[in-house]
């Protein structure tokens, strides 16, 4: 494996997956002996935290959960069946 100009490497899938290390997992780049690790930031946010983040500040919705259902499940709108 090499490191890039730009100071890049790719972390290979099955460590990736193994650690939980999703695109915009922050990480922390550790030197110990002379070493250099690589560890997943300490209170990092997981991928539920971000969504769940998202929704809280996402706007409130303005319909009820029946009409949302209606519009989801492609059903004619009640007024239209005047």
């Amino acid at each position: 494996m090499k490191i890039t100009s730009k100071g890049q490497v790719t972390i290979p899938q099955e460590i990736r997956e193994k650690h939980g290390l999703l695109p915009n997992t922050e990480v922390d780049f550790v030197v110990e002996r002379g070493r250099v690790f690589l560890r997943k930031k300490k209170g990092a946010m997981t991928e539920v935290d971000r969504f769940m983040e998202h929704v809280r500040h996402a706007p409130k919705m303005r319909m009820s959960s029946k009409e949302l259902l209606a519009i989801l499940r492609d059903e004619p709108d009640e007024l239209d069946a005047d």
